[in-house]
């Protein structure tokens, strides 16, 4: 939450000139309702069925650049279809800059507690090495503006195509 990924998917969608899509937003255009109400009313397991089925859809087309939510490595498919179906980056922003950029962000469920800078790092350390299995690129840090690291991931991006 809050790592970048939608802002960098997008710019880098726009310089490859590929469709972009956020899997949390096509959630919310095909329920008709913003995320903090299907974890209100379905609750976070409703929720994640509902993202495992955008992944699904989504990993099935070809050519696009996509964002994912914080919480789409927790299912196992999920990981595994992300990486057998495209180039998987995981933006590892410190969990202290993360709480810098979202702590007055009421659209984010999982941080409406008491602490949600001990939420962040909790699930940090939860989900890190999940994140990692997922990756075929880490990216570190946070202090990078976005046009820095879509210039990075796409000469990554084209020395991986040389190498295959």
């Amino acid at each position: 939450m809050g790592a970048g990924k939608t802002t960098i998917g997008r710019q880098l969608a726009r310089r490859l000139g590929r469709p972009f899509f956020d899997s949390d937003h096509e959630i919310v255009e095909r329920t008709g309702v913003p995320i903090p109400t299907i974890f209100e009313i379905e609750g976070e397991d409703g929720f994640r069925r509902r993202e495992a089925q955008t992944i699904f859809e989504l990993t099935s087309v070809s050519g696009i650049v996509m964002a994912t939510g914080g919480g789409v490595v927790l299912d196992p498919e999920n990981r595994r279809r992300l990486r057998a179906t495209g180039w998987v980056v995981y933006l590892n922003v410190p969990p202290l800059m993360l709480y810098q950029r979202t702590r007055h962000d009421r659209n984010r469920p999982l941080l409406q507690v008491e602490d949600p800078l001990a939420r962040l790092e909790s699930l940090h350390e939860a989900r890190d090495p999940l994140y990692r299995e997922s990756a075929h690129l880490v990216v570190e840090g946070g202090q990078l503006v976005a046009s820095g690291v879509v210039q990075y991931l796409i000469r990554e991006f084209d020395q991986l195509c040389l190498e295959m």
